[in-house]
């Protein structure tokens, strides 16, 4: 939470996959005069919509949502475009008079609401294509080069976190020192709002009822022809896409590297694991807030109390 509340609150409910965030948001917005501004890393994308459960046209019918089906599949989204558009949404919903609701389980994203977590450089296209060239081996050593007194803390067995570190440090002639003593001095992104959060959760026997129950009718609904589609629409373009559970084990079977009738239990089982990873990062990264069990009697009311 924010110490100084100058501009209202936004509400937050998070919770893992699969908890039953959609429903609980849709009613909490109706009964409180909410807009719904999604923090799901997926639901930016048109056409991700069985793998990713995106509320049906008829249930975004019944409140206003933002940051939904805003981008084509082989756009990226990071974390800095993602604060400019919801903290254009916030205000926006606010200056109407209406509650903002934040829905959502993408774990940086959802940090935003919370504290910095991004150093503001803007990466040149060619740049990044430039390090995507690179093996870890060359993009560590290019790394050291460019830093002679050290990486700091960077965890330089990580491909990812290399990368972005080196793109930075590229684009903006910086070490990664001087990156990482400016994001320091950074204030939050939605500095002078209250950010009051409800963490919904389950037994883990109930949620790995809901998941087995939630991919079979994504496959019922039709994910492998989504996937299809998808594909040819450029969604390997999208790494981040590609690689989001539901979509990769597709792609996988469509590739011939994963047999059909295995495909909804390995969904199954990487989708707990997320869960797993979920939870862990919600008691660790998050502040101080409160965890609601999704059979409680009073669990409408809570959201956002």
């Amino acid at each position: 939470m924010t110490a100084k509340a100058t501009h209202g609150t936004i509400h937050i409910l998070t919770g893992p996959t699969a908890v039953g965030k959609t429903e609980l948001a849709l009613r909490w917005a109706e009964t409180h005069g909410a807009e719904i501004v999604s923090c799901d890393s997926l639901l930016f994308y048109r056409g991700m919509d069985i793998g990713t459960a995106k509320p049906t046209k008829a249930e975004q019918a019944r409140v206003p949502h933002h940051l939904v089906d805003i981008l084509d599949v082989e756009e990226r989204m990071d974390v800095a475009r993602f604060v400019q558009l919801a903290r254009a949404a916030v205000e926006a919903i606010a200056a109407r008079g209406r509650a903002v609701l934040v829905v959502g389980g993408s774990g940086l994203y959802l940090k935003t609401f919370f504290a910095p977590v991004a150093d503001g450089v803007e990466v040149p296209p060619e740049v990044r294509a430039r390090v995507e060239k690179l093996s870890l081996a060359d993009a560590v050593a290019e790394l050291q080069r460019l830093n002679p007194h050290g990486l700091e803390k960077l965890d330089a067995a990580n491909p990812r976190r290399v990368a972005r570190a080196l793109e930075r440090c590229l684009a903006s002639g910086k070490t990664v020192r001087e990156l990482t003593e400016e994001f320091a001095q950074q204030r939050p992104p939605f500095d002078g709002w209250r950010s009051v959060l409800t963490r919904l959760d389950r037994p883990p026997v109930d949620l790995a009822g809901r998941i087995e129950a939630r991919v079979a009718a994504m496959r019922r609904g039709g994910l492998v022809d989504e996937v299809r589609r998808l594909r040819a629409a450029g969604l390997e373009k999208n790494p981040s896409a590609a690689r989001a559970i539901g979509y990769r084990e597709v792609l996988a079977m469509l590739d011939g590297k994963l047999g059909e009738a295995a495909l909804a239990d390995e969904i199954a089982k990487n989708t707990r694991a997320l869960v797993k990873k979920q939870r862990t990062w919600f008691r660790t990264q998050l502040p101080a807030h409160r965890v609601v069990g999704a059979d409680e009697n009073q669990l409408f009311d809570v959201v956002g109390s």
